[in-house]
């Protein structure tokens, strides 16, 4: 019987930073707790977090130093980072820039890409436009990655 491949997903900045977001709003009340979710997910190692290069210049141009440091906290803890060939990388992530998607979310699916997990993200426009580009990965909100994973 052939081994299950462990669960893996790749959390873009956008959805890491939900939790600095304004919690009136539904929406981002239920993404921040499917967030959550997740990362309660990666800390029982049930899921692996990917992260990359982007994460790193994203995360290093924010503003708010707590928030800064807290990301970064997170992605030190919680994180793997596979060795990604950046050549490859760069050549993808131009290559969706020509789907209107912009530098730094194209940077992100083509890294998801290349380790070949889940992107999660929370960005609608994002998402429309990453799967007019057909990615070779899943690509959603939170709270379908928790559905489609069956996260509790």
């Amino acid at each position: 019987m052939a081994k299950e491949k462990s669960k893996s997903a790749y959390l873009d900045v956008c959805a890491l930073s939900r939790q600095f977001d304004d919690q009136s709003q539904l929406r981002i009340r239920v993404e921040t707790e499917s967030i959550q979710l997740i990362l309660s997910n990666i800390r029982q190692k049930v899921i692996k977090m990917v992260s990359s290069p982007a994460h790193d210049i994203e995360i290093e141009a924010i503003n708010d130093a707590e928030e800064r440091n807290t990301l970064k906290r997170l992605l030190d803890e919680l994180s793997h980072r596979p060795t990604f060939d950046l050549r490859k990388a760069r050549l993808r992530a131009d290559d969706l820039t020509n789907h209107s998607i912009g530098v730094g979310d194209a940077a992100h699916l083509s890294f998801a890409e290349q380790a070949e997990v889940d992107l999660v993200t929370v960005d609608d426009r994002f998402i429309k436009r990453a799967k007019r580009a057909k990615p070779s990965v899943w690509i959603g909100t939170p709270l379908e990655y928790c559905e489609k994973e069956n996260l509790k």
